[in-house]
């Protein structure tokens, strides 16, 4: 998929993770499909060729690390900066917060950065690495908050002496 369709397919992703980032979301044990999306962007993205440009291979790749780097740092602050809780019942909460909303318009304003370095160096970089980036940003993000979810649930269970 290149082109149009890589565009949309981001578009839509990115709407639909904003609209549930401000949103309480209560964390449950069905809720461990939380890699399906990245998984189905990294597909999409590694299914067509020119991942790398092929004149200027060595750059390319480097680019696409950092790109990949980005979206992993991205993806923890944003989880760092989701707010979790347990409310009376025990049940796990999550909702992202204005600090996650700045994690992620710095993390676009760094990826714009890094396709501007890329136009300069006369580097081809198409749609694929933004949406590996975007995998790497979601994945480590649905990853860290999971594993933080399940810590507030265990601390919640302990207990008490007395």
């Amino acid at each position: 998929m290149s082109g149009w369709p890589s565009v949309v397919v981001m578009i839509a992703v990115v709407v639909v993770v904003c609209a549930r980032q401000f949103t309480a979301q209560r964390v449950t044990s069905e809720g461990k499909k939380w890699w399906l999306i990245p998984v189905i962007l990294c597909i999409l993205a590694l299914r067509q060729p020119g991942l790398l440009d092929p004149a200027h291979h060595a750059a390319s790749a480097v680019l696409l690390a950092v790109t990949l780097l980005l979206g992993l740092a991205s993806g923890a602050a944003w989880a760092w900066t989701t707010r979790i809780w347990t409310d009376a019942d025990g049940a796990v909460w999550t909702k992202g917060t204005w600090a996650a909303a700045g994690v992620w318009l710095c993390g676009m304003a760094l990826r714009f950065g890094l396709m501007g370095i890329a136009a300069v160096l006369g580097v081809h970089q198409g749609s694929q690495a933004t949406m590996l980036s975007v995998a790497a940003m979601l994945l480590t993000r649905a990853g860290v908050t999971s594993w933080r979810a399940q810590a507030a649930l265990q601390t919640y269970r302990v207990p008490v002496a007395g």
